[in-house]
């Protein structure tokens, strides 16, 4: 059986981001699960604000093609995804938007959401844990892309002391449930390769 090829990147790319921690701490569980992971920043692939008449006129920048293809070429993708007013960062959205964008022949249009299975995480000082910025990257993925969405995700509430010195979770409990959420994830992913 081939090993799964799995994506992973933060919807952020702050400095010292807790879903940048979540995402990496993925690409460790992942590695265990004896998945092929990549990691990617979205730092090396910055694009310009969409705009429609841009799209119609030059077409998508060449890191929106880029990253088009690094979701085609992967069986899984898992994004750490921060909150921000209660929805995903421009940053993430932005990048999203532009990869629907991308048509290259003979493709269906979304090609890029399609025939992989994503799983989502988030991390937030708040309460909530990043979890109403999942139910948005949800919807974006789902309704508006397509894609198919694993019902299991990990909201990482206080994440300022969630994390140890060696970017593990200290919860337990947390812990486990991100195993669980990238154990079905590689699960899924092994559909597809």
């Amino acid at each position: 059986m081939r090993r799964p090829k799995i994506l992973v990147f933060a919807g952020s790319i702050r400095t010292a981001s807790f879903n940048a921690r979540l995402a990496g701490l993925a690409v460790k569980e992942l590695a265990l699960l004896n998945a092929d992971v990549i990691r990617i920043s979205l730092a090396d692939y910055p694009l310009p604000l969409y705009h429609g008449d841009d799209d119609a006129e030059a077409g998508p920048p060449q890191n929106a093609v880029k990253l088009k293809r690094l979701f085609g070429i992967h069986h899984g993708i898992f994004i750490a995804s921060p909150e921000y007013n209660a929805s995903i960062t421009p940053l993430l959205k932005n990048t999203l938007d532009w990869i629907s964008r991308v048509r290259e022949a003979p493709e269906p249009p979304l090609a890029a959401y399609r025939q992989r299975v994503f799983a989502l995480g988030a991390a937030s000082n708040g309460t909530h844990g990043g979890y109403r910025s999942l139910i948005a990257l949800r919807h974006v993925l789902e309704l508006g892309c397509g894609a198919m969405v694993l019902p299991d995700q990990i909201a990482v509430r206080d994440a300022a002391t969630a994390f140890d010195d060696m970017d593990n979770l200290r919860d337990e409990a947390n812990a486990n449930r991100l195993r669980t959420v990238l154990g079905h994830l590689v699960d899924a992913a092994h559909q597809l390769a």
